[in-house]
């Protein structure tokens, strides 16, 4: 007995004190955190066909690419990674997620609604490509009946490349024990399913997603309400301010203009205005890029989501 408590007295003796910074360290191997895999609308950044200076700064080398909206969930005490959005962009967000997270796992997609640059990407887990098996696709009703369907779609789901999992409005779904998903419809152009959102949750914080919505005040919610919930709120920001698309009619695409979200939230405290990050961002909103208008809206107090950016789900 006296032996071993000698040998205890030199393991104690020798062993290191850890800092508070090693500590946190630690600690944040086993972090729950969303990264921010692609900020830009539907088409990327720069869209197909675009000759306008602010594409062809892209063409000439000046401006990097965006891809396409996208989040990634991490649980590392579990080792398990989801994705929210299957994009156009989906090989190279897939394989940044596992390499943010160090796991090559991917333990399902959640999907917000049938327009190109959400679900275009389930393509990637086919016969032609990485020829997954039963990949849990997490959809609402109407998404569901669109890509049982409709092809190339139904294919996917008939060789068991994807698993359906039907999601229900403001019905929670339990990734791990500390770790929840909860969709939430949006008013958007639902021409082929329904829309959401998500609030993804875990015991210390949560996070708001709404990539697209139609605007504000057609929603049954306050967003002032939801984001106070939350919290971060990533949301959309897809046009800047009216007459942006000057070949377009915009009342056929509407969304949120940036200008419009400010002025809702203006009268709130900073720490209220703080939570806000845009994304989603046309190639045309200025947002996208490095600039004065980016300054002024921080200066504001919003923030605008980054590419690459770990926002963490623990205190």
């Amino acid at each position: 007995m006296k032996i071993t408590n000698f040998y205890c007295s030199i393991v104690f003796f020798l062993a290191p004190i850890l800092t508070t910074a090693q500590i946190k360290e630690l600690n944040g191997m086993q972090s729950q955190y969303v990264t921010v895999l692609g900020i830009a609308q539907d088409g990327g950044y720069p869209q197909a066909g675009c000759n306008a200076e602010h594409c062809m700064r892209h063409w000439r080398g000046e401006e990097k690419k965006r891809q396409v909206v996208s989040l990634g969930l991490t649980d590392q005490a579990s080792g398990q990674n989801w994705l929210f959005e299957a994009t156009p962009d989906f090989t190279a967000q897939l394989q940044q997620l596992q390499q943010a997270s160090g796991s090559s796992n991917l333990s399902g997609i959640f999907l917000t609604h049938a327009h190109m640059g959400h679900y275009a990407g389930l393509l990637q887990l086919g016969r032609e490509a990485m020829g997954a098996q039963g990949m849990p696709v997490y959809v609402m009703p109407k998404m569901k009946e669109f890509l049982e369907t409709n092809a190339p779609w139904s294919q996917l789901v008939s060789l068991g490349n994807i698993k359906l999992i039907l999601m229900e409005a403001d019905k929670s779904i339990q990734l791990a024990s500390d770790l929840r998903v909860t969709p939430m419809k949006v008013p958007h152009r639902d021409e082929f399913s329904e829309t959401v959102g998500f609030r993804i949750e875990t015991a210390e914080k949560s996070l708001l997603f709404i990539p697209d919505i139609d605007k504000w005040p057609l929603w049954e919610r306050d967003i002032r309400a939801e984001v106070a919930r939350v919290d971060v709120a990533l949301l959309d920001a897809t046009f800047y301010e009216d007459g942006e698309l000057p070949n377009r009619n915009m009342s056929e695409i509407p969304h949120p203009f940036v200008s419009e979200t400010i002025s809702l939230f203006a009268p709130l405290s900073e720490s209220e205005r703080r939570k806000v990050k845009f994304i989603h961002f046309n190639h045309t909103n200025p947002l996208i890029f490095e600039g004065l208008e980016r300054e002024q809206v921080k200066n504001l107090g919003f923030g605008v989501a980054t590419e690459g950016e770990r926002i963490e789900l623990k205190k």
